[in-house]
């Protein structure tokens, strides 16, 4: 054999087994991201949110790299043939860093993608994840107005459907997951103020009603499923002020066709900042803003995990001017996510105060407990 074809034969090994390395799935970090180290902080190099601006679609399902970080973020409730309960999460984040103009290589990069999957099984009280890396080179990830991926998980919009189509090997998606409502804006038209400082904010919308239906897979179990889910979508550059250090959000889809979304952001110290805020979705798809005023939240249980840290999960929740005094319970405890960044994230029921009739399901989200 020719010494060149031998040499080449080597490198295309090399190269190989290199490329498998960058992208094998990662380990999780002994030390947590945090998120105030996400999301809070200066952020010089990049652009901030400081006023409304008109948005335009579909070129705002694309990312906007002149921003520190964003995310694309699908949450739902649906049920199996036979009546069983499964939840789930997607969700595909984008951090900017600083390029290093150094560099001059196709694997240069100023962008880190990370994705999420996450799968609440009901019937057995048992939750599934799996967390991706990427680097923002050579295509194995990216986001544009028609298509979010990292590697093989990928969500392709098509006309009002979005089709998610997610393997993590011991559990996976096939979804279809089509808008029902209009895309909410949230706060001042799409400007989402979160703290007192300038560009403590966020572009941010919502399709807070999505029919959905498809496969999802438990090791050798196939299931047809069908429900309902949320579509979450935001960007920004030092969202959070110094002294908030995460947030309690709640989507619910009500069963007399409201939709309700709270954002409780949190201070050091407990308690709840001012920003704190809401929105109101009637059937018809017109909705409500909701201050930190026109509503009251109260923890009435916690939950604590194997690492020794507590978690609000049941919530005593009155908003008058929507006439509604609920609880919200989880649908089981642990459904606590484990990777780089430590949350919980999953199923609930909305439960009437008065009747104790349940009313509605959705997702709860909590960050910034245990240090993550």
């Amino acid at each position: 054999m020719r010494i060149d074809l031998i040499i080449i034969a080597i490198l295309v090994l090399l190269t190989a087994a290199w490329l498998a390395m960058q992208t094998r799935e990662p380990e999780v970090p002994l030390e947590r991201l945090n998120v105030q180290n996400l999301m809070g902080g200066q952020a010089s190099d990049f652009r901030q949110v400081l006023e409304p601006i008109p948005l335009s679609f579909p070129e705002a399902h694309g990312k906007n790299p002149e921003y520190q970080n964003e995310w694309w973020y699908f949450t739902g409730n649906f049920e199996t043939a036979d009546g069983g309960r499964l939840g789930f999460q997607y969700t595909l984040f984008r951090f900017g860093t600083r390029p290093d103009e150094t560099l001059d290589s196709a694997w240069a990069t100023d962008t880190t993608w990370m994705a999420h999957l996450a799968l609440s099984d009901g019937r057995n009280t048992r939750f599934f994840q799996s967390e991706r890396f990427a680097r923002g080179a050579l295509g194995l990830a990216g986001a544009d107005d028609t298509r979010w991926w990292l590697r093989d998980w990928e969500v392709i919009r098509d006309g009002e459907t979005w089709h998610l189509d997610a393997d993590a090997g011991d559990f996976a998606l096939q979804l279809s997951l089509s808008k029902e409502r209009p895309i909410i804006l949230q706060g001042d038209a799409g400007y989402s103020r979160k703290g007192p400082e300038p560009g403590n904010a966020s572009r941010y919308y919502s399709i807070t009603r999505l029919a959905t239906e498809g496969r999802v897979r438990i090791g050798d179990e196939v299931l047809e499923v069908s429900g309902l889910s949320w579509l979450d979508r935001e960007w920004g550059s030092n969202q959070l002020s110094e002294e908030q250090v995460g947030w309690d959000w709640w989507a619910m889809h009500l069963d007399d066709g409201r939709d309700v979304m709270l954002a409780r952001l949190r201070n050091a110290d407990g308690s709840t900042s001012e920003w704190s805020y809401g929105q109101l979705v009637f059937p018809n798809g017109t909705h409500r803003y909701l201050p930190r005023g026109s509503f009251t939240l109260e923890e009435t249980r916690w939950w604590t995990d194997r690492n020794g840290a507590r978690w609000p999960l049941d919530w005593e929740i009155e908003i008058p001017e929507a006439d509604l005094h609920i609880h919200t319970r989880a649908v089981f405890d642990d459904q606590h996510w484990q990777g780089s960044v430590d949350y919980w994230e999953g199923m609930i029921d909305v439960i009437d105060v008065a009747s104790e009739r349940k009313i509605g399901r959705g997702y709860l989200e909590l960050s910034g407990y245990g240090g993550g």
